[in-house]
């Protein structure tokens, strides 16, 4: 086993479980249920208003302050994201909108997984005597439903959520009190996440080691001036 520290802070959210990795493939995959709702017959109709879809959405979650406020009602801001795409297109329908995002909500919650390797590296990280956090953005309610779901809370000595807390990732806040409650300093501590962003950037400015999870093998943004302690494609390679 390497050289562990003192603590390590996990994502949830495409760290530990599988839930909104590759949204393209969901939204095409969706779109084809309804087509003819959508009077769409063919690939390239359907990629038009996935296209559509997805371009505002991604609009929508680009202004931090809004998307403070929306990642605790995802459902709530994916209606809003379909109705705009649809009206941009040239159809508005809320109606049907409101149908095709909460059966994509609903879609996605079903085919949530947890990654294979996640309980064993986590509890081969706690007989390491590694103290673990699990910090994740979004609802309560939500979240703790995956934690009970995936049997995740007994394995953290620490679960901090958004919706619970009062504030999210990237906020400097969320990570100091998640290190004060396991009694350790920043540079004593990884943090472990999917997002450049929140377990890179964020956490390296308060002196964190920032690991990257990169199962997909998107790469490191090309944008991107902070670089990662570590990229790792498999939790497991955090105790091999």
């Amino acid at each position: 086993m390497p050289v562990l520290p003192r603590a390590i802070l996990f994502d949830l959210d495409d760290t530990l479980i599988r839930a909104y990795a590759q949204p393209e493939q969901a939204w095409t995959r969706l779109l084809h249920i309804f087509s003819a709702h959508l009077d769409v017959h063919d690939a390239g109709a359907i990629e038009r208003v996935r296209v559509a879809i997805m371009n505002e959405a991604r609009a929508f979650w680009s202004e931090a302050t809004i998307a403070a406020r929306w990642r605790l009602d995802i459902p709530g801001a994916r209606r809003l994201s379909v109705r705009r795409g649809l009206a941009r297109l040239g159809r508005p329908d809320d109606e049907l909108a409101d149908r095709i995002a909460d059966a994509f909500t609903e879609m996605r919650r079903q085919e949530y997984r947890l990654y294979p390797d996640a309980h064993a590296t986590i509890d081969a990280l706690r007989a390491a005597g590694v103290k673990l956090a699990l910090v994740t953005n979004g609802a309560g309610a939500t979240q703790r439903d995956k934690i009970e779901r995936f049997e995740l809370g007994h394995r953290f000595d620490h679960i901090q959520i958004e919706g619970e807390f009062g504030q999210g990732k990237p906020e400097p806040a969320v990570y100091r009190h998640a290190l004060e409650s396991l009694g350790v300093a920043a540079g004593d501590a990884w943090m472990v996440g999917d997002n450049y962003e929140w377990e890179v950037v964020a956490p390296q400015r308060l002196g964190l080691c920032g690991i990257w999870y990169d199962p997909f093998d998107a790469g490191i943004p090309g944008h991107a001036t902070a670089r990662p302690a570590r990229v790792i494609k498999r939790l497991a390679e955090l105790v091999e």
